[in-house]
């Protein structure tokens, strides 16, 4: 079959395709056609210098990437046989995602509705979890103002509309008249460009201070959103779209009397969150918003894309 292969860390192009050995469903796993690979921000940062969550273990030559949808095309002893057949989306453990066809264990799968399409069911994996997360661990109440930077990326397109049908007046905060206008689409009550050294003073011109702030950004952008909340306020980190998480510690947030929200979950949870979001997508309410998508063969340039900036919301791969 065709992988991905990094064979050494660095720049995107060290993602090469190759020949890889057919994977075999061994005790309790299956086998799973690929077609559409997920891939994240982190999965850049481990490509180019090995750090991040999926580091601890990871021996060169391997095949990156950590989410997949697809078909199961096999299963091995003491998994249902009924699985073949069925459509699938999976996490894959931190390696093996960028191929054609994955092994993983059957109890990490979940079965995607009829009323979502593949595509939209693998960029909810990651995303749809993590949004889910932030936005039950931030306890928005309707009513609340709630900024979102990065409201265009993966996960921040998909809070934008969760904090929405919480009740909340949604500010959207993104990069360039694209993404902003992307936001709105997805039903923003206000969409500002944080590119624009004005942006703060659109926000307080629109809603006043805001209770609740889910920074995609970090850096820079994070301390300025940190001084649009009100007391009382919250803050949750989701992503560093900047390059580095945001500056604000506790003591500062402690003198402002706001909390730093940090969520955490059960790997059990963390089902449930995802078992949550692709209920929403079936029910129509949630809707991720796909950017672009490469060949399998042109992981390289996905990668490229999503350092320099220029993606909206999810990148995947496509291997057929």
């Amino acid at each position: 079959m065709r992988a991905v292969w990094l064979r050494e860390f660095g720049g995107p192009e060290v993602l090469t395709i190759g020949e890889a050995p057919e994977p075999v469903a061994g005790t309790g796993q299956l086998v799973v056609d690929v077609e559409f690979v997920n891939i994240t921000f982190v999965e850049t940062q481990f490509r180019e210098t090995g750090s991040g969550p999926f580091g601890a273990n990871a021996t060169l030559p391997m095949i990156p990437g950590n989410g997949v949808g697809g078909i199961v095309a096999s299963v091995g002893t003491g998994v249902t046989p009924d699985l073949v057949g069925t459509r699938v989306i999976t996490s894959t453990g931190g390696s093996g995602a960028y191929a054609e066809r994955v092994a993983v264990d059957a109890n990490a799968v979940f079965q995607v509705p009829s009323e979502v399409a593949m595509d939209s069911a693998v960029a909810l994996l990651a995303d749809g979890r993590t949004a889910t997360m932030m936005v039950r661990a931030a306890a928005i109440k309707p009513g609340d103002r709630v900024l979102v930077e990065a409201a265009a990326g993966g996960v921040g397109s998909l809070i934008v509309q969760l904090a929405k049908a919480a009740g909340a007046r949604v500010v959207a905060a993104a990069g360039g008249a694209r993404k902003v206008a992307i936001a709105t689409e997805l039903g923003a009550d206000v969409a500002v460009d944080y590119t624009d050294d004005g942006w703060p003073k659109h926000v307080r011109d629109a809603v006043g201070a805001v209770d609740v702030v889910f920074d995609g950004v970090g850096g820079a952008i994070a301390g300025t959103a940190f001084e649009l909340l009100d007391r009382g306020g919250r803050m949750v980190s989701f992503g560093l779209a900047s390059g580095s998480w945001s500056p604000i510690g506790e003591d500062e947030a402690t003198t402002q009397d706001v909390t730093l929200v940090r969520p955490t979950a059960t790997p059990a949870e963390l089902r449930t969150y995802t078992e949550n979001a692709l209920a929403e997508a079936a029910a129509g309410r949630l809707r991720p918003t796909i950017g672009q998508r490469f060949p399998l063969a042109d992981a390289a340039a996905a990668h490229a894309a999503i350092q320099s900036r220029s993606t909206v919301g999810k990148t995947l791969l496509v291997t057929r």
